[in-house]
């Protein structure tokens, strides 16, 4: 399964995911209007501008088929909230549904954690929704569940846990 650092001709693609992915993930645990109103468009113009003009260490790396369809992507860079022990972050990992449980999250992870380690940030974290049904994934990747934060989205409150690996070069051998 190849990983690739994301190009801008993947914007389309990885919005696609995104937004198909939250649907089928997350449908009863998000309000639907939510989840109803998320538009490819808007998703393909956020990851076209990530991709283009990429925030200070900040990366994005796909899955794609031996056919070059991109089926799953991650992205990551340093701590957004200035964690004091957990100095990288992987913001988002989404692979469409028919994909999964095949190890494509694994490589995007590992993918992921290099490139961290490569910039020097030898630890990381990711927060995840508290009733996402994936949060098993993060365990068996070696997360230590850490803790939880309240997120409001569109007036709804919900809860994000998250899962912290200490020692990135130990976790994935890289």
């Amino acid at each position: 399964m190849p990983i690739r650092e994301a190009r801008e001709s993947d914007a389309a693609a990885i919005a696609r995911i995104h937004v198909d992915t939250w649907r089928t993930t997350y449908r009863g645990i998000i309000a639907d209007e939510v989840l109803d109103g998320m538009s490819y468009d808007a998703a393909e113009r956020a990851a076209r501008s990530r991709i283009a003009e990429p925030e200070m260490g900040t990366f994005a790396y796909v899955a794609e088929e031996d056919d070059g369809q991109v089926i799953g992507f991650v992205w990551g860079g340093p701590d957004r909230d200035n964690n004091p022990r957990y100095k990288g972050e992987v913001y988002a990992i989404y692979i469409l549904k028919d994909y999964q449980r095949n190890g494509i999250g694994r490589l995007l992870l590992t993918a992921a954690s290099a490139r961290l380690l490569e910039q020097g940030l030898g630890s990381m974290l990711t927060w995840v929704f508290k009733d996402n049904p994936s949060r098993a994934f993060y365990e068996r990747m070696g997360g230590t569940l850490l803790g939880s934060k309240p997120l409001c989205i569109r007036g709804r409150d919900y809860e994000e846990v998250a899962y912290g690996w200490e020692d990135l070069n130990a976790t994935f051998n890289i």
